[in-house]
């Protein structure tokens, strides 16, 4: 008898699972397939729930196959994070979560982080960890910020105190190294540190504006060779060889993320907003009629050269937020805006049947030395590949558009 009600009993809990476990399937499933994009929408959560739609889980971003500690998806999820702070909608929040929990551990080491490679990429999804921390106090998100911190300490630097910008470029400085490292270093220091490493993040933005810029142009190289040893690096200067716009845009785009930390009576604030203002008037002149900037910043008309969507974005970011934040002259949010309509009416060509965007012309990606070897050229950087929605150019229109309130 007894063993008679146990299975009856253990029957009744079976179908009340499958019946849970079937209600769950169908709220579940409608959420991915529900994300609804009206073309009222502003811009930025077109393109964020685009990204959403298309990436189900925030770690398929850029068509990974599986999670990984990545530079790409802290940028648009940053800029996600960004949207959520003027449009709370959860599932931004859930977004950004999904891919913090699938790589930081209990413990607080992260997946996929290869921390002794020393490569300055890696320190950006560390941004991340800010905002969850400070709502959870989970002990484990402190650690892997610890963990992130401690890289950029024992990073390898020049002899006159630059990071390098991976393990395997010994002596060199990237503009991207700039974004890669210090808007994490900055917060992470006015947060834990009452601020001791304010000089040190300044040095870093000193070094490359002392050594990269063009005193022709203004402009400034995509990479430094301190030891000029690199066949791409100039014999006398140690620069590589071209301007990319990409690169431009990490730079101006960390330092008006950076501005967003340093105290204002900090001695150091005067000469960042300084160089800001510099870089920007350089980039001022490179702008095309339609508003974009083209792939090789100084040489429009060139043989294979185009309007780039990425740079373009990264630009039109900077130059709002520094006009917005009073570090810029009033007149580069015009500038902003013009190159946000070049984006939005020349390279969103098509608008998808779900209401989905897509962004063209965004280099894929571009780098100096390494194997196959990149040698910088003007060749080089006109004919790397090109992807429609490139997380390096979907992350800033995000931010522009915020910034922008288009």
């Amino acid at each position: 008898m007894k063993s008679r009600r146990k299975q009856s009993f253990m029957s009744v809990l079976l179908v009340c699972a499958l019946a849970l476990s079937g209600c769950k399937a169908i709220s579940q499933e409608p959420a991915k397939k529900g994300i609804v994009i009206s073309k009222d929408m502003k811009w930025s959560d077109k393109m964020a729930l685009t990204l959403m739609k298309r990436h189900p889980e925030s770690y398929m971003l850029d068509d990974a196959k599986k999670p990984k500690w990545d530079y790409v998806h802290a940028l648009v999820l940053h800029s996600i994070e960004e949207l959520y702070k003027k449009n709370p909608d959860p599932r931004y929040k859930a977004y950004i979560r999904g891919y913090v929990d699938e790589l930081v551990q209990a413990d607080g080491s992260i997946k996929t982080y290869e921390f002794d490679k020393y490569n300055i990429d890696l320190v950006v999804p560390g941004r991340l960890l800010f905002d969850i921390y400070a709502e959870t106090k989970d002990d484990k998100y402190l650690k892997a910020m610890q963990l992130v911190r401690k890289q950029l300490a024992e990073q390898p630097r020049t002899a006159s105190g630059g990071f390098w910008h991976k393990q395997i470029y010994p002596n060199q400085m990237w503009l991207d190294g700039l974004y890669m490292g210090e808007p994490f270093y900055a917060q992470y220091t006015l947060t834990f540190e009452n601020g001791k490493s304010f000089d040190d993040i300044a040095k870093q933005f000193e070094l490359i504006q002392l050594h990269a810029t063009d005193p022709k142009t203004g402009l400034l190289y995509h990479g430094w060779d301190e030891s000029k040893e690199m066949p791409w690096a100039n014999k006398e200067t140690g620069n590589s060889p071209n301007f990319w716009s990409r690169a431009l845009g990490w730079y101006v785009m960390a330092l008006v993320d950076v501005l967003d930390y340093f105290p204002k009576e900090h001695p150091k604030r005067p000469k960042l907003i300084k160089y800001l203002n510099n870089a920007s008037a350089a980039l001022a002149k490179y702008q095309d009629k339609t508003g974009l900037w083209y792939q090789v910043t100084d040489k429009a008309g060139g043989k294979d050269n185009y309007l780039e969507a990425s740079g373009s974005a990264m630009f039109a970011y900077a130059f709002a937020k520094g006009a917005n934040k009073g570090y810029l002259p009033s007149k580069y949010k015009k500038l902003a805006n013009k190159a946000f309509d070049g984006l939005t009416k020349i390279l969103i060509k098509k608008v998808d049947e779900d209401g989905g965007i897509t962004l063209t012309n965004c280099c894929q990606v571009a780098g100096l030395g390494g194997n196959p070897y990149r040698d910088g050229s003007y060749e080089y950087y006109v004919n790397e590949r090109k992807k429609d929605n490139d997380p390096k150019a979907t992350g800033p229109f995000i931010l522009a558009a915020l910034e922008l309130n288009r």
